[in-house]
């Protein structure tokens, strides 16, 4: 039940989901938008803190990050940098204005979600190959060629024939766009053949390998949502696409971070034994805590959603004012505080749950 409700959490937020949305879900009084409203104000912050709390506030981690400093400290530090170097400058110190420089960092964050959700994808299903220690369980090449086709190349795909790539007017030529929508459903039914043959191949192979009932959920999982992909109305497959994403991050995080909780070793310095009061069961409650405190100030990156939820929560709209009036540099300082902690998430992710690594394996062993 665990699982279900966090690592796949697709399989209920996909009905739920489809239920409420009315039309394509995007009034404002729709119950869907409400229900992603309330997702992204409880988890979307919290999961994006979760890597860097393990790495920096866990003691099971501490091992890896005084010996691998340069990954998880100097690294982070250098994309914090370099993000508000290329976004604080004004209009007239460089040759692109600022407008331009967020729409260049967006293309590269639009890019990186992409990889960044496939290669989670890959994670978990390696996580729960790990766990099950069947000898001939399908090998990790198989795992990640799914995860990055299914849930990579699939979704970009999808959302191209959608129409919902980021910038997708400027990248693609009338020639290109006028093709996909003559061949929008034959090329529909391409990609759900590509999903269904897929997702049969590799639970075939797993079951003769070493049956898995978490593995055999994961696949379903990721293929719903890739078919929501491709036949959905786009905002219902944001809301699942987005939220299972949240929800599996914030959800492995606790698990990861209870070895603290469990452990008789005493906190080496203040640091430390300050956050060793909100590990187990406290850390879920903290982190939803902390992302409704700071969506007020995060939104500010999600340009596109912002006009939409401010409308529907009108103390949004006033926090959002109050700030923009205060200094002509507020603005510019939360959006690259938004670039620069979705990409030191990005990076740290992959640094706290680097399992080829066998000190990650054992800060990780909570997962294990």
């Amino acid at each position: 039940m665990w699982d279900v409700a966090f690592m796949l959490s697709a399989l209920w937020l996909t009905p739920l989901v489809w239920s409420l949305s009315e039309g394509d879900g995007l009034a404002d009084d729709s119950a869907a938008l409400v229900v992603y409203v309330v997702l992204t104000a409880g988890f979307w912050i919290g999961h994006r803190l979760s890597s860097s709390y393990l790495a920096w506030c866990t003691l099971a981690y501490r091992p890896v990050l005084r010996s691998q400093r340069t990954r998880f400290v100097w690294v982070p530090l250098a994309i914090v940098v370099v993000v508000f170097a290329i976004l604080m400058p004004g209009d007239d110190a460089v040759p692109w204005s600022r407008a331009q420089r967020v729409l260049l960092l967006a293309s590269v964050d639009a890019v990186l979600i992409v990889w960044h959700f496939a290669a989670q994808h890959f994670g978990i299903l390696s996580l729960y190959r790990l766990r099950t220690n069947a000898p001939g369980t399908a090998p990790k090449r198989a795992d990640r060629a799914f995860a990055l086709g299914v849930g990579g190349v699939v979704i970009i795909v999808a959302e191209l024939l959608a129409g919902t790539v980021f910038l997708q007017d400027r990248w693609l030529s009338a020639a290109t766009g006028a093709w996909l929508a003559t061949w929008h459903e034959p090329l529909q039914w391409l990609l759900s053949c590509v999903i269904v043959g897929a997702t049969v191949a590799i639970v075939v192979v797993d079951r003769r390998a070493g049956p898995s009932v978490a593995r055999m959920l994961a696949f379903l999982n990721l293929a719903t949502m890739a078919l929501l992909a491709v036949w959905a109305e786009p905002f219902v497959f944001l809301v699942v696409w987005t939220s299972q994403h949240w929800l599996a991050s914030v959800g492995l995080t606790t698990v990861v971070a209870a070895v603290d909780d469990a452990s008789d070793e005493p906190p080496p310095s203040r640091w430390y034994r300050g956050w060793r009061t909100i590990s187990g069961s406290r850390l879920l409650p903290f982190l939803i805590v902390v992302s409704v405190l700071l969506f007020p100030l995060m939104e500010f990156e999600a340009v596109g959603e912002a006009e939409r939820l401010s409308a529907l929560l009108p103390w949004l709209a006033s926090t959002m004012a109050g700030l923009l009036s205060s200094s002509s540099l507020a603005l510019p300082v939360l959006v690259a505080t938004g670039f620069a902690t979705a990409f030191v998430h990005y990076h740290l992710d992959r640094a706290v749950f680097r399992f080829s690594d066998p000190e990650v394996r054992r800060a990780a062993r909570g997962a294990l």
